[in-house]
């Protein structure tokens, strides 16, 4: 039996999953790809959804028989034993320096194409966005459904228009073009573009809220992929069909300079308020699916009971407050320390891409048959993509590993006898 309200439908569990694969990356990662490996990022794109979609059908095969608000962190507890389900809760929490300062920091800079902002201006209107996503938030889920299915749907429009004005595809600019000489500079465009599908596994913690979670949660995971995917490879292609790409400076605004190319100068507040709401979108997911990951550790009595209270829509109001205040600290902490957001998104990315391959090797004991040997795959696959994170991987291996030996720690305190001390010689 659900602990939450079910009210979620198909079609908010594809808007929801979908705006928060695109979100941050639908107009930055496309160009930054390009800048890794020029006119073989179109073959990545490829080579990426066939490594998600194992990922994404296990997930979805998981969710379907273990809906749950724990999310991922939960199924590695059904699998691995409360120990590892608190190492990867603590893990995917700490995402919060990272990568939300990250996603914050693009949200922000749509504002910045329109208006000259110094520092302090910007931050201000990443606190702002992060205080509307605590008003929405406290609504219940299907508000957050019915928004970002409406951001989904402007998203989606906005590429298409860009195909449309553009003329694409060009005769110049082949869809597949070959790969001669260009394989080497796959691994690194691989390991930028695997932002674009993290967000499957905070989609797992929405799985209780769902009407009809069996039926309606692995559709909309699997469809959501499908639509996310297929979205960013058109974007890709308007991207180097035009030359929108080169440097770190120029990817951050690739769409927009696309945009003012095909439209003039009036569509920059177009690719301003569709780039804020992308962005938007991805975090108010994220935020919600950490704000119900520790409503429920707290509902389960492994963290403090007042995070475990439900304001009077039946959502985890408490437990989003502390979320969000996390993230305006974290938001002002990078910005003090100025630092970019290719690195945030780097690091970020190794965390993603541990608990997605705890997530599926607890696939490979939780689930049966054909599914099961899915699950075994999938780990392979993102053993693979851990590999090719290199240095990057060693934030989120480095980071577990503390977790580890603090939770040993801890463990060892708890079994010791009330009252006693170390032995004297």
């Amino acid at each position: 039996m659900s602990r939450l309200n079910q009210e979620l439908g198909l079609l908010q569990g594809i808007g929801l999953l979908s705006t928060s694969l695109l979100g941050t990356g639908i107009f930055v990662v496309p160009a930054l790809a390009a800048t890794a490996a020029g006119q073989a990022s179109l073959w990545a794109w490829l080579i990426l959804i066939a490594l998600v979609l194992p990922v994404a059908f296990t997930f979805a095969q998981l969710g379907r028989h273990f809906p749950h608000a724990g999310g991922a962190p939960h199924l590695i507890g059904r699998a691995f034993g409360p120990r590892l389900e608190r190492l990867s809760a603590w893990l995917f929490l700490a995402v919060l320096p990272v990568g939300l300062p990250a996603a914050l920091n693009i949200a922000s800079g749509f504002w910045q194409a329109l208006f000259d902002l110094e520092r302090g201006a910007l931050l201000a209107i990443q606190l702002a966005t992060l205080a509307a996503i605590l008003l929405l938030g406290q609504r219940p889920a299907k508000a957050s459904g019915l928004v970002q299915g409406l951001i989904a749907v402007a998203i989606v429009g906005t590429v298409a228009l860009v195909w449309w004005v553009g003329e694409l595809p060009l005769a110049s600019q082949p869809l597949l073009p070959p790969l001669e000489g260009s394989w080497q500079s796959l691994p690194a465009a691989l390991g930028v573009m695997f932002w674009c599908f993290v967000g499957i596994e905070a989609f797992t913690h929405l799985g209780e809220e769902f009407k009809r979670p069996q039926r309606d949660f692995p559709l909309a995971l699997l469809l959501g992929v499908l639509l996310a995917g297929l979205v960013y490879w058109a974007c890709s292609v308007a991207v180097l069909s035009f030359n929108a790409y080169g440097n770190v400076h120029t990817d951050a605004a690739s769409l927009p300079r696309l945009l003012d190319l095909l439209l003039g100068e009036q569509a920059r507040w177009l690719s301003a308020l569709v780039g804020y709401l992308a962005c938007f979108a991805s975090m108010n997911v994220y935020i919600q699916g950490f704000a119900r990951l520790i409503w429920s550790l707290a509902d389960e009595g492994k963290l403090p009971a007042s995070l475990a209270r439900r304001n009077r829509h039946g959502v985890p109001g408490r437990a989003l407050l502390l979320v969000v205040l996390g993230c305006a600290l974290c938001a002002s902490l990078v910005g003090l320390l100025n630092l970019s957001v290719d690195d945030l998104i780097r690091y970020a990315n190794g965390n993603f891409v541990v608990i997605y391959l705890l997530s599926m090797a607890a696939g490979w004991l939780l689930l049966k048959g054909l599914w099961r040997w899915l699950a075994g795959f999938s780990a392979l696959l993102c053993a693979l993509v851990l590999i090719m994170l290199g240095s990057d991987a060693w934030y989120a291996l480095g980071l577990l590993g503390v977790l580890g030996l603090l939770d040993y720690a801890r463990t060892l305190r708890a079994r010791r006898p009330l009252g006693e001390t170390p032995s004297s010689p």
